[in-house]
């Protein structure tokens, strides 16, 4: 199939970019992912992404699909809030999903930020880094 080139504004650069992991994926592979489905794919086949850096903990048992993550940012009185999903990554409220916890909670906060050591598993009330942890004992 030949390549094509298509001209696309700042704002639909910046969304591919928010969607996308890093180094891993091209634009045209997020377009796929999030735009063909199996049966309009040539290959019949959609992109599937790699799995998150979660994935081991759901494996483990110690977390599950659609639990929620929480940092609180007492100085600046704000709270964020994600959810994990069921290949490992972590899903803001506005959509955007990141397959490490640390680029998830600086797309929240602004910041550099360790993820595994401030997001709080809201169902067990453990911050990440101690259920990665566990998982390594096991």
């Amino acid at each position: 199939m030949p390549n094509r080139s298509i001209e696309i504004d700042d704002d639909v650069f910046a969304f591919l970019q928010r969607h996308s992991e890093p180094l891993v994926d091209t634009p045209n592979a997020v377009l796929r992912r999030l735009l063909l489905s199996d049966e309009d794919s040539p290959t019949g086949k959609t992109a599937v992404r790699k799995s998150g850096d979660l994935l081991p903990i759901i494996e483990a048992g110690l977390a599950a699909p659609g639990d929620k993550l929480q940092h609180h940012q007492p100085r600046r009185q704000l709270t964020h809030e994600a959810t994990i999903t069921a290949d490992g990554w972590v899903e803001l409220p506005d959509g955007r999903a990141f397959p490490k916890p640390s680029p998830a909670l600086k797309a929240q906060t602004g910041s550099e930020i360790n993820g595994w050591g401030k997001y709080i598993h809201i169902p067990s009330g453990r911050v990440l880094q101690e259920l990665r942890e566990k998982v390594r004992h096991i």
